[in-house]
């Protein structure tokens, strides 16, 4: 931790809690997240300090455990609504012994679950982040993208699979201060909307997101989590 972001005795310091979310079949994948429980008070420029500290892709600042009102942020940005912070945090609460069957970022309340090993949540697709969508001719026309310019919200897609709903994915989310996500709950959530179908999206190095149509319109996207360190920050 950068003393000049934030300091904190060690008797005063807050348990941070950092997982995998969207892990693959075998272990692998799954992007880094870290989660504050008890963060109740906290403003929004003490919360985008930690967060750029920290680096992950997206941190979560819970501040209601009992009714999951938390906010999301990136390193530079925060957001309303993110696919990745919301399952992992809906997981987290539940492996804490507070489940709770509604999240509430800012952008609204979003249903939390589990179901076939998985967590699972069901949002608007329109609450999440829009991408510049683009699919391409071939699984390995994905894997060797270039990548995203500055300021863009990038998802590049190709079917390995059309019948199976089967999708290689990789999200390049440079607006938000990240070059390359692992694993994107948000584009998932908009890939669903615009492919209306179930799908199990291989993003990154080797996470996996599984989407299917939801009720009254929402998306629901699920994934396997994993707890890899609790410590002091």
């Amino acid at each position: 931790m950068s003393t000049s972001v934030m300091w904190l005795p060690p008797d005063m310091a807050e348990n941070l809690h950092v997982l995998r979310v969207f892990t693959g079949p075998d272990g692998g994948g799954g992007n880094p997240l870290g989660v504050f429980l008890d963060s109740a008070g906290w403003p929004a420029v003490r919360r985008q300090a930690i967060a750029a500290d920290l680096g992950f892709s997206e941190t979560v600042f819970v501040s209601d455990p009992a009714h999951g009102t938390l906010h999301i942020h990136t390193p530079a940005m925060e957001l309303p609504l993110a696919g990745h912070p919301l399952v992992g945090t809906g997981w987290l609460l539940a492996h804490q012994g507070k489940p709770v069957p509604v999240l509430r970022p800012p952008a609204g309340e979003v249903a939390t679950w589990v179901s076939e090993d998985r967590r699972w949540i069901g949002a608007r697709p329109g609450w999440a982040p829009e991408f510049d969508m683009r699919q391409l001719a071939s699984p390995s026309d994905v894997d060797t993208h270039p990548g995203a310019g500055p300021a863009e919200h990038l998802q590049v897609w190709a079917w390995q699979n059309q019948r199976l709903g089967r999708v290689r994915a990789r999200v390049f989310p440079t607006a938000m201060g990240i070059t390359e996500d692992e694993a994107t709950g948000a584009a998932a959530l908009r890939l669903g909307a615009l492919l209306q179908r179930p799908l199990i999206i291989h993003q990154g190095k080797a996470s996996e997101i599984v989407v299917r149509p939801g009720a009254d319109g929402t998306i629901d996207v699920g994934g396997r989590v994993e707890l890899t360190e609790t410590r002091p920050y």
